[in-house]
Order: C-alpha cells, then structure tokens, then sequence
C-alpha cells in the first residue's frame, strides 16, 4: 500500500454538522409544508449553485421571481444560515486536531458558499487550522467533479495517489478516486479512526 502523505478533509457533516430544518423548523413550524419548500423551492440544486459560486443576491432574485409570495421564507435561508452549523463533531475535530499536532500534511476541500465559509471559519477556528483548503464556490468548480480534485491536489503539491480524502457524500468520494486519491466515507467518528488506521496512519 502507497505511503499517505496528505490527509483531505471535506467540512460539512464531516467536521461541523449541518440542517436547514433547525432554523426552518421555526421558520415554516409545519412539516409539510416545510417539506414541500426544500423540495420546490429552495432546493439542494438550487443551493449547491451557490456553492458553484453564484450571488446570494443572484439566488434569491432567481426564486423570488418564480415564488413571490415565497420571499420572506427564501431569504431567510441565508440571513438564518448560523443556525444550520449549530455545533461541530467533536470526536472528528479531535482527530482532525491531533494530525496537524503530529505534524501531518492536513488540507480542506469543501464544497461551500465562498461568504458564508467566512463566517463558518469565525464560529468554528479550528477551520485554520490546516496548511490551506479548497472552498469550492471562491473556484467555481463543486465535487464530485474530477476537476476539483486536480486543482487541489496542483494547488497543494498533492502526490494523488499519496492522499488520502474523507468526505461524508459517497459520490464525492467516488470522484476522489477517480482522480487517482485514496478516499474514505465518514459516517462516524469511530469508523474514521478504524479507516485512518487500516491507511497506517494512526497506530
């Protein structure tokens, strides 16, 4: 087995959790309804384009136009977007702490909104932690693209088949692999640490 020399963590739902329903669940108090606006109108797809680097302004403009009974409910997605990272995971942040002590090669590639990655970096510090990290919507390129993968491993001077990539989504670990990367997925703290060693990179 290849020697891991860099370790890659993805973010959400690996480092910080990560709901809309939080602020929603007060927001639109009725499930159903809630229900039907994630799936209609702000949308995953929708959001994931912000994530591509697209304007709040130009996102919200977009679905205004189309719901405009709906405005209210569409730019609170991202006034309320603090209380959808309520709180990071603490035994991956115990981990992810511990490798940058021993002196390992730790980056970030995430697939996140460029301004609100500032704020996530403000609430949670262990985010600068690491030699540096990918934010997907300040490149415009998103996971699982195989392209995000080649930019981060030139940006970085990443060996591909000496990095390994921890990501919660199993397309984007798919993606990693098909950049030639090494690739876990995170479902848990205690899965990781087994993945980490099973790599020989914990003992």
């Amino acid at each position: 087995m290849t020697e891991i020399k860099h370790i890659v963590f993805d973010i959400g739902k690996v480092l910080i959790h990560y709901d809309p329903n939080l602020p929603f669940s007060r927001i639109i108090p009725d499930a159903d309804e809630r229900q039907w606006f994630f799936e209609n109108v702000c949308t995953h797809d929708w959001n994931i384009e912000q994530d591509r680097g697209r304007t709040w302004a130009d996102a919200e403009a977009l679905l205004i136009a189309d719901h405009p009974e709906r405005e209210e409910h569409i730019r609170a997605f991202r006034k309320h977007w603090r209380e959808m990272v309520p709180h990071a995971y603490d035994g991956t942040v115990e981990l992810f702490n511990g490798l940058i002590d021993e002196g390992r090669d730790v980056t970030m590639l995430t697939n996140f909104a460029a301004d609100t990655f500032v704020e996530a970096r403000e609430i949670f510090p262990f985010l600068n932690r690491p030699r540096g990290v990918t934010v997907s919507g300040e490149i415009g390129l998103i996971k699982p693209d195989v392209a995000i993968y080649h930019r981060h491993a030139t940006d970085f001077e990443l060996d591909p088949a000496s990095t390994i990539f921890i990501d919660d989504s199993l397309p984007n670990v798919v993606g990693a692999k098909a950049a030639g990367w090494q690739a876990v997925h995170f479902t848990n703290p205690e899965k990781l640490r087994d993945d980490l060693k099973s790599f020989g990179i914990l003992n």
